[in-house]
């Protein structure tokens, strides 16, 4: 038995993955063991060399090997490996990169706390808003609307905020107080003849509904990425955002922006909130911030909200909550290196530059069969495949035909993600190149032959 067959079994027999079918992880081991990443590559045990098409999973902005990374990591591990932000203690980096981060957030934010993962920044914020409306005298305000598909995390909190049907079930969950809007997939669920902008209308006429048949004053916030990452990359349709912030407005609603795939460039923009002209009351970010090199995330906030949460610090006589590896010294380190490499290499310009042919490519794929619709911005495309594209019937289930385009396309050397029910997200890393993305393209397209061969019979 060679090493790498020792690791699989391995694997195989100790190792639970999560989103994983569990039964076919135990008869057959790792559908793919990643051995080496450089640049906008990985290397899988069987020597193949795979585009990364997924950035992992959203989150290598900068690639697979980046010294500067690696060096501040290192550096950081030499002088202050670790040190908690507990007891009020802190530490020079974390000081450091929280006022960085309120000086570039989306619009004005004062506040940073520090996390270790997008579901725990977002399990934080639920967690602050009970608490800031407890300090306010308004207890009943515990309600959080968010929308089907969405996704905020894997917490008992955030799953339940999170519209992902498969991550509820069996556990109990979700929980009372989530409430959920549909998934604005207009290419799906769109009436025939109904414009853009109509069905915008009528998913903000569903969100004022939902708020009128709660009650505004038991809702404690409203919770959206700005283009849903966690329902395969589906771009929100025009006039969206307009409609819905027009609802969140004239009921005082607490909106917060999950930045964690949308933030640091991956939209063309620093923010998805800039791209699609949000007005976040607070943010959660993560992933591209520190280009997946070390788990941390961050939850930002206005002035007024922290200002609550001292009355309820007051009363207690502490904020009782945290995480041991909140701030990060390393992780802080490595995150304030990668916003100056973006600043440096001008990443939102790289992004809006190799954009046009990204987004141009993937469009063009509606020429074939499978494909009933792909759109996006930035580098950030979902692709649906569909039975029929005159009138978007899916196909059955049980053909698993996302799955089979995402086996076919690692097989012509792309690794990417299919999202149930059979629609394709694609999300290089942000330092792509055009030839590159020609390359993935082609790529893309013989998967998708590939698998057309099979279907036509």
């Amino acid at each position: 038995m060679t090493r790498i067959d020792s690791l699989l079994d391995q694997d195989r027999k100790h190792h639970v993955h999560g989103q994983t079918n569990l039964r076919l992880h135990q008869q057959q081991g790792p559908a793919v063991m990643v051995t080496e990443g450089h640049g906008i590559y990985i290397r899988t045990d069987d020597g193949r060399e795979l585009i990364d098409g997924f950035s992992g999973l959203g989150c290598t902005s900068l690639g697979y090997h980046n010294d500067r990374l690696a060096e501040a990591a290192k550096r950081q591990m030499d002088i202050l490996p670790f040190a908690p932000t507990f007891y009020g203690r802190s530490h020079p980096k974390v000081a450091e990169l929280a006022a960085r981060l309120v000086n570039m957030a989306a619009v004005p934010m004062d506040r940073v706390m520090f996390q270790c993962s997008g579901s725990e920044a977002n399990d934080a914020m639920i967690k602050f808003l009970w608490y800031r409306n407890i300090a306010r005298g308004q207890p009943r305000r515990r309600k959080l609307i968010s929308r089907w598909r969405g996704y905020y995390g894997n917490t008992v909190a955030t799953v339940s905020l999170s519209g992902q049907p498969h991550m509820h079930a069996n556990f109990g969950l979700p929980m009372d107080d989530f409430l959920k809007l549909s998934t604005p997939n207009y290419y799906h669920f769109h009436i025939d003849g109904e414009s853009e902008e109509e069905f915008s209308a009528r998913m903000a006429q569903e969100f004022e509904n939902t708020v009128l048949e709660t009650g505004p004053d038991s809702i404690a916030a409203f919770f959206a990425e700005p283009m849903q990452s966690g329902g395969g990359a589906i771009l929100p349709p025009k006039g969206y955002w307009e409609a819905m912030q027009a609802v969140i407005r004239k009921y005082d609603i607490h909106f917060h922006v999950d930045e964690v795939v949308c933030g640091f460039g991956r939209t063309g923009h620093w923010w998805g909130a800039q791209a699609f002209g949000l007005q976040p009351d607070s943010t959660s970010c993560a992933k591209a911030l520190t280009a997946a090199f070390f788990p941390l995330s961050a939850l930002m906030f206005k002035e007024d909200f922290y200002q609550d949460m001292m009355r309820n610090s007051d009363e207690v006589g502490v904020l009782g909550h945290g995480y041991t590896y909140s701030g990060h010294p390393v992780g802080a380190a490595i995150a304030l290196e990668a916003l100056d490499i973006y600043r440096e290499m001008d990443l939102i310009g790289h992004v809006r530059k190799v954009s046009a042919p990204f987004l141009a490519g993937c469009e063009a794929l509606m020429d074939h069969p499978l494909v009933g619709d792909a759109r996006g911005i930035g580098l950030f495309c979902g692709i649906e495949l569909v039975r029929d594209k005159q009138t978007r019937e899916q196909f059955d289930a049980a053909l698993k035909v996302g799955q089979r385009v995402q086996d076919a396309a690692h097989a012509n050397g792309l690794y990417l993600r299919s999202i149930a029910p059979d629609r394709i997200s694609f999300m290089p890393p942000l330092i792509i190149d055009e030839s590159e993305v020609d390359e993935a393209l082609q790529r893309l397209r013989r998967a998708l032959d590939s698998v057309w061969n099979e279907l036509k019979p």
